[in-house]
């Protein structure tokens, strides 16, 4: 698409793949699965996956990916959805995770500028002298900390401020609460959005991709690993996949894929639960975000669009890894901690969605998760499978290249270094250009110009993709009822290019509908499914049960919110069945 004589492109050039992740596409990955030997197969599809995914793609090596549900469903998607050092590991005197993490932090900033952007958050301090040296020269330390390597931080430095002007940025805050405090930045993101478009560059550099796509067992040749049996969720067929090698990034499903292979070996995964909750930003008056200390870890205030994300919770979990459950008692225990430092304290009624994640943390000699480690490791536990665990989500860059060096010592061939620091993401490459041009492109496309705002910040350059479905379909322009947000042909995008392939994984992933509403959805479903049903080639009959399954998963969650411990959250919540029948092993 032209803009007046600026041409924009939001993908790399690459000649080996397509970035679509369409109907089509996964065919014809499954066709080139059947019949090639790939140099490597990546079992699971969330970020840790999908940057290996990546990393491997651009050494030149053949890839295949393949992941048992939605891409990022997992933990990927349900984050606090921030790229960040992790100030509290600073107390651990964890400096080495915190340097690399702040490294990756400028990285990100740099390769994907439409999804990593800059966000600050108040620290407020309640004693005046003791507090804030301690907690300034942690802070101080963590600026430090991210211009030790000699790249650009991305983000300003921190600075202290009186009570009266911390009050200022964060009106809401009660006086009483706090004495001064300290502001300082990090970074956020979409996490779903940006698994996603990980794949897609992956893709576009030739990665074969495929989701729904469970991993049931592997192929052997002695003792060593040649591959993947791998079974089609959506049609039921089984296949082979043969590799020389495969990476496990399956989180916190580890154990369950390395017991596929005749046991778990040495390293180990445990789940943690983490819950958040979504307000509306009216709720607290704040022109920044807020940390606060608990008697466990942190609490976050998240900016978010027109809400707030607050979160989270640090328990451990041993229940279903699929669909984990805020309880009650999660929800009270984040309002109770947000609460103490707020002029008008939130109830039930203020929260507008909820979602939980398992962080996958390598067990340590301690039961408590809040002490177990979230650096990663590498590990062969059989000859031809490399398994990658632990980490977190802003470490997923160095997470997949030290996978991927792992799988190059199985190679026979020189496989060339990581490159994955200089791969711009699709859609980065141009942005500020396209963004600095977004009201000619409001005046070209009719659009107002806070929406080409909004699909240049989530989509970047690929925003071009959307403008064009709205000149051929003007329709798709205008926004979902329900969910005004978003447009029309963000859900059919969904379903043509980015891999959805239900309904759930349009409004739960490829947008935030699911949380970001009071009905959580439910009342655009109908909408949603008529405008992905022709792309999906759905039947009457599939797109009511779309629309049925997803109202069910709505009512099970919320009853899970409803109950007070993890176990009846647990059984509500798998009260709601999975919309594809399956023979589960």
């Amino acid at each position: 698409m032209s803009t007046g004589g600026i041409a924009m492109s939001g993908s790399p050039v690459t000649g080996l793949g397509s970035s679509r992740l369409g109907p089509a596409e996964r065919a014809s990955a499954f066709e080139d699965m059947a019949r090639e030997e790939f140099d490597v197969v990546v079992v699971g599809a969330g970020i840790v996956g999908a940057g290996a995914a990546l990393d491997a793609a651009t050494r030149g090596l053949s890839v295949a990916v393949v992941e048992a549900r939605d891409f990022g469903s997992g933990t990927s998607s349900r984050s606090s959805k921030l790229i960040h050092g992790g100030l509290r590991y600073l107390e651990q005197y964890n400096f080495d995770l915190v340097r690399e993490a702040l490294t990756e932090r400028a990285v990100l900033l740099r390769l994907a500028p439409h999804l990593v952007k800059p966000v600050s958050f108040l620290l407020p301090t309640t004693h005046r002298v003791w507090e804030r040296f301690y907690f300034g020269a942690g802070v101080a330390l963590y600026d430090a900390l991210s211009l030790s390597m000699g790249t650009s931080r991305g983000v300003p430095t921190h600075r202290h401020l009186t009570r009266r002007g911390a009050l200022k940025l964060a009106p809401s805050l009660r006086k009483d609460a706090f004495v001064g405090a300290i502001q300082y930045w990090d970074a956020q993101v979409d996490d779903a959005r940006y698994v996603m478009t990980v794949l897609r560059t992956a893709a576009e550099f030739g990665a074969r991709i495929v989701s729904r796509t469970q991993a049931v067992g592997f192929l052997r040749e002695g003792e060593r690993v040649t591959g993947v049996k791998i079974r089609d969720l959506e049609g039921g067929s089984e296949m082979e996949v043969r590799a020389k090698q495969v990476v496990n990034a399956t989180g916190v499903w580890t154990d369950d894929i390395q017991e596929l292979v005749g046991g778990r070996g040495q390293i180990h995964v445990r789940a943690s639960k983490g819950v958040h909750l979504v307000v509306p930003k009216d709720r607290i008056h704040s022109s920044t975000g807020i940390i606060l200390r608990t008697e466990k870890s942190v609490l976050f205030v998240i900016p978010w669009g027109r809400h707030w994300i607050i979160g989270t919770t640090d328990t451990a979990w041993d229940l279903d890894k699929a669909h984990p459950a805020a309880s009650r008692a999660d929800i009270d225990y984040v309002l109770d901690h947000v609460n103490a430092v707020l002029t008008t304290p939130l109830t039930h009624d203020d929260v507008e969605g909820v979602y939980a994640g398992l962080r996958p943390l390598l067990v340590g000699e301690t039961e408590e998760t809040s002490q177990l480690s979230r650096e990663h490791v590498v590990a062969h536990p059989v000859p031809g499978l490399v398994l990658i665990a632990g980490g977190k989500f802003t470490t997923y860059r160095v997470m997949a290249k030290d996978a991927i060096d792992a799988v190059a010592h199985g190679l026979d061939d020189k496989v060339p270094e990581s490159c994955t620091h200089t791969i711009a993401l699709m859609g980065g490459e141009g942005f500020q250009a396209m963004w600095n041009a977004r009201h000619r492109l409001a005046a070209a496309s009719g659009l107002h110009v806070a929406r080409v705002e909004h699909l240049l910040g989530r989509y970047g350059t690929l925003a071009n993709d959307l403008l064009e479905l709205i000149r051929e379909q003007p329709d798709l322009g205008k926004p979902l009822t329900g969910a005004d947000d978003y447009l029309r042909a963000e859900i059919v995008y969904a379903a043509t290019h980015e891999g959805a392939r239900h309904l759930n994984d349009a409004l739960a992933r490829r947008t935030r509908i699911s949380f970001e509403t009071w009905d959580r959805g439910v009342g655009v479903a109908q909408e949603a499914a008529d405008l992905m049903a022709p792309v999906l080639g759905w039947s009457k009959k599939q797109r009511d049960q779309e629309i049925e399954y997803y109202g069910k998963r709505v009512e099970a969650e919320r009853a899970s919110q409803n109950q007070e411990g993890d176990q009846e959250a647990d059984a509500r919540r798998r009260g709601a069945p999975d919309i594809v029948p399956t023979t589960m092993p």
